[in-house]
């Protein structure tokens, strides 16, 4: 009989769309700790029409033991991700954006976090974010705060906490409920964390963890995608597989900031017509938007055409 291969704890994984100057980085900073934890690595090209599949194979061929790869249609990121959770074979899913980078160490760390609190069906660490002229700046999660509606609360309305993707290991029993919803390009992984801040024990490893890149995506590119999902995403938020019924005091404040979340990305796009109607849509619900100076002076602005 042949040994048994025993599963990894871990499962990193690299969705890869048109990110071939990026991609080598992102996938050393996790080879070179695969054998510090019982980690695996997939690489998911998600249909780049750039030199993305060139660079996976070279990645391949040097590193063939180490990395699993596949190609997939164009289907946005929320469906790599998807895809990652049905091809890993770890119990706790990290997924690092190919033009970030895994910090030094860190899954050792994850690992050890883990086998010390076995219950944890979220890990939330911190990490840094590295400006475009690599200043870097560390940002650390706070303890979180006790109830399930609190960090709800915490998470979507307060922002007393920011979740990053490449810096939180997630259970893959935390997907039961529902996984990335795919009709979204951008703030898809908002409705994947609240569902597990709701439901799961959730665990703060206050240490950097990854290497987030911020980069300017045009602006115009960011609203683009936000306004296609628009207001929808609430929905998704607080639907009921998601959020059991004593989460939904929190919707319609909510549903408040979305619109004007929106009204700031349509503004700083020059979107004048979208920002005025979000605005609007935002203080016919709640009339305490007015009391926003930052918000009201954009919006004088729009209305008096300066």
């Amino acid at each position: 009989m042949g040994m048994a291969v025993s599963e990894p704890l871990i499962s990193v994984v690299i969705p890869a769309y048109n990110y071939a100057a990026t991609l080598p980085r992102a996938v050393d900073s996790v080879l070179v700790q695969l054998d510090e934890a019982s980690a695996e690595l997939i690489v998911i090209d998600d249909g780049s029409n750039d030199d993305t599949p060139r660079v996976i194979e070279a990645l391949l061929a040097a590193h063939p033991a180490s990395i699993r790869a596949l190609r997939k249609e164009n289907g946005g990121l929320a469906s790599v991700r998807n895809r990652g959770i049905r091809e890993a074979r770890g119990n706790y899913l990290i997924f690092l954006d190919a033009d970030d980078e895994m910090a030094s160490g860190a899954l050792a760390l994850i690992a050890r976090h883990i086998t010390e609190q076995p219950e944890t069906r979220m890990v939330i660490g911190g990490h840094y974010a590295i400006s475009n002229n690599g200043k870097r700046r560390e940002h650390l999660p706070p303890a979180l705060p006790e109830t399930p509606l609190e960090r709800v609360r915490g998470y979507l309305l307060d922002k007393r906490f920011a979740l990053s993707n490449g810096a939180c290991a997630m259970h893959r029993e935390v997907f039961s409920r529902a996984g990335y919803p795919e009709q979204f390009r951008s703030a898809e992984d908002i409705p994947v964390f609240s569902q597990t801040l709701a439901n799961y024990p959730c665990t703060v490893l206050a240490t950097p963890l990854a290497l987030i890149h911020k980069h300017d995506d045009s602006l115009r590119h960011q609203f683009s995608h936000a306004k296609a999902g628009g207001l929808a995403l609430v929905d998704e938020v607080f639907s009921p597989q998601r959020l059991g019924p004593e989460f939904q005091v929190l919707r319609n404040d909510f549903f408040v900031q979305r619109c004007l979340s929106l009204f700031r990305s349509a503004y700083l796009a020059g979107d004048v017509s979208t920002a005025k109607e979000y605005f609007r849509t935002a203080w016919r619900h709640d009339w305490r938007v007015l009391l926003n100076g930052s918000y009201v002076r954009k919006a004088l602005r729009l209305w008096l055409g300066r």
